[in-house]
Parts: structure tokens; sequence; C-alpha cells
């Protein structure tokens, strides 16, 4: 195992920390701002690894986070959130790698929607049974173990959340 391969899974470990702290944030404003740091180092850590729609994908990511933790109404509507759909379907038509392309651009469409219903309940919902599973299968095909710790640490950030705030309080609409 090389230096370069160890301190490419730590970039990627590094992601994991602030992705875990990112689900402690009761308001979505201040988990899309952790998770806007957080998709930049993964953007780094895939594309070091070759795994380029992966990285392309956490790269519209961090435009995503930026847009939802805004203020300015457009960045927040549902016409960003198709923008950003559309962004992930041409990523994955750009960076085409077969089957296995599919996996972050679908996952990544996912909590999209999710994100851009404002209701923290829905993007625990598309984190837990979308995004998370189709991002460990990813990783494990392109070997980022930062990944697979991610989404595991991801779920378990979310139901922790969920006992934390309670499920009844998450539903709720955020402006």
């Amino acid at each position: 195992m090389s230096l370069n391969f160890i301190l490419i899974q730590f970039i990627g470990f590094l992601g994991t920390g602030l992705f875990f702290l990112s689900f402690q944030c009761r308001e979505n404003k201040n988990l899309f701002r952790v998770q806007f740091f957080s998709y930049i180092l993964y953007t780094t850590h895939l594309l070091l690894l070759g795994a380029t729609t992966g990285g392309i994908s956490y790269l519209i990511n961090c435009f995503r986070s930026f847009c939802l933790a805004s203020k300015v109404k457009f960045l927040n509507s549902n016409k960003m959130c198709v923008i950003i759909c559309i962004l992930q379907v041409a990523a994955l038509k750009l960076t085409w790698g077969g089957w296995i392309s599919f996996l972050p651009v679908i996952a990544n469409i996912a909590s999209t929607i999710g994100g851009y219903t404002k209701n923290p309940q829905k993007v625990r919902i598309a984190g837990m049974f979308v995004n998370s599973p189709l991002w460990i299968i990813y990783n494990i095909i392109v070997g980022s173990w930062a990944g697979i710790l991610d989404e595991i640490i991801s779920e378990a950030s979310m139901i922790i959340s969920i006992v934390r705030f309670g499920w009844s309080n998450l539903d709720q609409i955020e402006e």
C-alpha cells in the first residue's frame, strides 16, 4: 500500500468526519453548509481514485449544498432542483463508465429531490434508503474505504438525529 493511496483515503476520511457532523445540525441550512465542505473533500478523493462519475457527481453536490444553504430564493426553488438533476444526468452521460455510473447519479438525484423538499424527514429518508445504499455499492467497486465508512457512519448519524430530535419533530418544512 503506497503513501499516495493512504493520503487519498485520508482525504476521504476527513470528508467522512464532516458528513457525520452535518446530520447533527438541526437546521437544514447548517446541514447543507457542513456537507458542502465534506463534498469538496470527497470530490478530491474520488477523482484521485479515478472514480470520475462519482467525483463529478460530488462536485455537483457541492453546488447543490451551496444552493440549499443560500438565502437566494431562486437557488432554493424547484427550478434549481430540476437544473441540478439535469446536471447529474449530464455528468452521467459525459463520464459514462458502464452501469456503475448510474449508482452515484441516481443516489444524488434522490438526495437532491429530498433536499429540495425542505423537509428534514424527507432528507433523511432519501439518504437512508436510496443515497447511502447506492453509494456503498459504488464505493466498494471503486475502492473508496472512506466512502464505505462514510455511508455507514451517515446511516448511523441519520438514525442518531432521528432519535435525538424525534421523528415527528423532523416533519416540518423549513424556509
